[in-house]
């Protein structure tokens, strides 16, 4: 029983960082420590910035 409930403990730690989940947790977890007060954005305000980001640095990708 103990073996089954780490496996799918498991699976969904790899589903939550292969879409991006954890990463928008860990994301308001900073924000609260940094601006406490201020309300966190929103998964689709943090997505907008996610790819405002990535579009204004292109070194990492190829094309």
């Amino acid at each position: 029983m103990r073996s089954a409930v780490r496996w799918v403990r498991a699976v969904r730690w790899y589903l939550r960082e292969l879409t991006g989940e954890a990463e928008y947790d860990r994301h308001c977890e900073r924000h609260r420590r940094r601006h406490p007060g201020v309300p966190a954005p929103t998964r689709r305000e943090y997505e907008v910035l996610r790819a405002a980001r990535r579009e204004g640095r292109p070194e990492g990708r190829c094309c």
